[in-house]
């Protein structure tokens, strides 16, 4: 590597300062403390360090970069538009405008080079983990001692707000205990946050904390240009474990009035401060969004040599792919999530026999996942409870990334924004595993998944009262109607062996948003497709599986879902009234239906409803109406055995009968 010149550098990180601070201020909006402060740091790694090509985003072997503190977008957007990526000086002047591509913070598939959304503090760090184990994965699966196809770093910056989140203990234990050599955080130490000075908030020691984990850490000052460099060269020589450079920075570095205090963290810099601060860096105070052509030729220079270090793969790569078609089979494969076409038949057969949907679910996870090569995921701790394991596949660990179970711990928020990570990477889906009511732990993160349309699957398991003895704390209630409401999200609650199986294979076919699989913890019986052909109509949502008279209309339709449809089927072949039985695992699916479909299964005609479903009744008026009616939860479930407490709240047969001849009889 060439020595560094620290005029044309500092030149080029003042660049960066300015552009950023012209951002926020033409938006009046934003955050330019990060920027100014880190702008030395990012001049440095992307000029030296980061393996980027700009035109051309998608390679598959360039390192990735994660600003984790998402709201120094500014700063991004400066080093996306320089380093030649698709976003021109006129979108940075739309910075924080509607319909831009420089929104406040960076939004996965906006803008090539934003390799996944962040903002909500701590998830970029953990997206960071994520993608350095996808790294270590499929290099594991590709690489060998005749050819390196993967080869790659994670750079993640990060503030003083992302450590304070308990989210970064989580992924930063985890990604020690792997010892992902290839992961290198950045810690803009700035010591500010919006109040005030962090020793407010946080007194503990990030260096003792991060070696205590198993990472080594380094430290410079963050606007020395010669000490970044060093340093970060020698963080990248890390053999065994990840490593934390910490960078003493001041932010808001270069204005005079405001640097080194919380009143440029999240506010314009102001007109006149602005322009002192171009001032103070050698920039017309009076020019806005200015590149100088020096800083325009580093950059183009840098870009010439990441190209043709990408071509240089290309070469590689095609020569070991021509050699080797079935690698290259495998490879598309991964890199493209393809599904085998004989999907459907490799999926298990059932006897018959009652069997809850967590086993169900496990039995066609390891059925389908030979043939599934990209599938892979694991449990926060409850992989026998779950049912996520897959046989015979190994486990990742550290030194050895050949296998496909991960053993996430408990570390819900932690796994599920691993998983994110892992998915956006490229080549590797991934599941995580939980308990169905733990998933508010998993929320912040599973909407940023929805937000990007990452199709990453949460198998969420024991997903009722049913649980039983554990008691309400561990008895979803609201959860079910939280998780509906969420844009974007694929929410299934199969009601058999057989609907989970077909759930599977929706979840694996998405490649547009997450999906959830809502699983019981209770034996459920088979639902004969022979007797009740319309049951393979799962997929369409929601369904017409029995009706005494089909030719004549309903008296009253029974909507279930789960767990709740062989009940309602129970009470309503019981009963002599020409009653309908709906099962809907999925409303989503069932609301991207035709509109002459969703009037076949729910004809508005028949006033007379009931929604059966052991979880809050909360959304339900959307199909019921106003003269609908529910057997749901109307509080928290309670502990004791799991066919006491469906007595206890009425979800049994006879329960299900004395509302429907209630109903009916008004």
């Amino acid at each position: 590597m060439s020595k560094l010149d620290v005029n044309e550098m500092l030149l080029a990180a003042n660049t960066l300062r300015c552009l950023a601070a012209d951002e926020v201020q033409t938006a009046n909006s934003g955050h330019p403390g990060v920027a100014l402060g880190l702008a030395d740091v990012a001049a440095v790694l992307w000029l030296r360090h980061l393996k980027i090509c700009g035109s051309d985003p998608a390679w598959a072997d360039r390192d990735r970069f994660v600003m984790s503190g998402g709201h120094g977008s500014s700063l991004l957007y400066a080093l996306l538009h320089l380093s030649g990526h698709d976003l021109s000086l006129d979108d940075l002047k739309q910075f924080r405008q509607l319909g831009s591509r420089t929104p406040g913070h960076p939004e996965y598939g906006m803008v090539p080079g934003v390799e996944t959304t962040t903002g909500p503090l701590g998830q970029g760090i953990a997206n960071g983990v994520g993608m350095a184990i996808a790294e270590r994965m499929m290099a594991a699966r590709f690489n060998t001692p005749e050819r390196t196809l993967v080869d790659h770093r994670t750079w993640v910056t990060c503030g003083d707000g992302d450590l304070e989140e308990g989210i970064s203990h989580e992924a930063c234990s985890m990604a020690g205990n792997l010892g992902l050599n290839k992961l290198i955080l950045i810690y803009d130490s700035n010591r500010i946050s919006i109040e005030g000075r962090v020793d407010i908030t946080m007194s503990d020691d990030p260096k003792k904390r991060f070696e205590s984990y198993g990472w080594s850490v380094l430290s410079c000052d963050g606007h020395d240009l010669v000490a970044i460099d060093r340093t970060l060269r020698k963080a990248a020589k890390s053999e065994d474990k990840p490593v934390l450079v910490i960078c003493n920075t001041t932010i808001g570095k270069g204005s005079p009035n405001k640097a080194d205090s919380a009143s440029c963290h999240g506010a314009p810099l102001g007109a006149e401060e602005l322009r002192l601060t171009k001032q103070a860096l050698g920039f017309n105070p009076d020019e806005s969004f200015v590149v100088p052509e020096a800083v325009r030729k580093l950059f183009a220079a840098r870009a010439s040599r990441m190209k043709r270090v990408r071509n240089v793969w290309k070469r590689m790569a095609k020569a070991v792919f021509t050699a080797d078609t079935a690698l290259k089979a495998t490879w598309e494969a991964c890199l493209k999530n393809k599904l085998p076409e004989d999907l459907d038949d490799h999926l298990p057969e059932w006897d018959g026999k009652p069997i809850s949907t967590r086993v169900a679910s496990g039995k066609v996870l390891n059925a389908l996942a030979p043939v599934v090569p990209w599938l892979v995921g694991g449990s926060a701790d409850l992989a026998p409870s779950n049912m996520t394991y897959l046989n015979g596949m190994g486990d990742i660990a550290k030194g050895d990334f050949s296998g496909r179970n991960f053993r996430f711990g408990v570390r819900e928020l932690g796994m599920a924004a691993i998983m994110n990570g892992i998915t956006v990477h490229g080549g590797l889906r991934a599941f995580g595993g939980t308990f169905f009511v733990f998933c508010d732990y998993c929320r912040p993160v599973m909407r940023v998944a929805a937000l990007m349309g990452l199709p990453v699957i949460y198998v969420l398991t024991h997903d009722s009262f049913y649980v039983g003895e554990d008691g309400p704390t561990h008895e979803p209630i609201e959860q079910l109607p939280a998780m509906r409401a969420m844009p974007n999200m694929c929410v299934l609650r199969p009601a058999d062996a057989t609907e989970t199986a077909v759930a599977w294979e929706i979840a694996l076919s998405r490649r547009r948003g997450p999906t959830a699989l809502l699983l019981s913890r209770q034996n459920l019986p088979i639902i004969d497709r022979t007797v009740y052909p319309s049951a393979d109509n799962t997929a369409m949502g929601a369904y017409i599986l029995w009706q005494r008279n089909p030719n004549a209309t309903p008296d009253a339709i029974l909507i279930a879902s789960g767990s709740e449809v062989s009940l309602a089927l129970e009470a309503a072949q019981a009963d002599p009234r020409n009653l309908r039985v709906v099962s809907m695992p999925s409303w989503e699916l069932f609301e991207a239906q035709t509109p002459a479909y969703r009037s076949r299964v729910l004809p508005r005609a028949v006033k007379k409803r009931i929604a059966v479903e052991a979880a809050s009744s909360f959304g339900w008026e959307r199909y019921l109406g106003d003269s609908g009616i529910s057997l749901t939860m109307g509080g928290f479930g309670a502990s004791g055995p799991a066919g006491k407490l469906a007595e206890y709240f009425g979800f049994t047969p006879a329960g299900l009968t004395a509302l429907i001849n209630d109903y009916l009889s008004k």
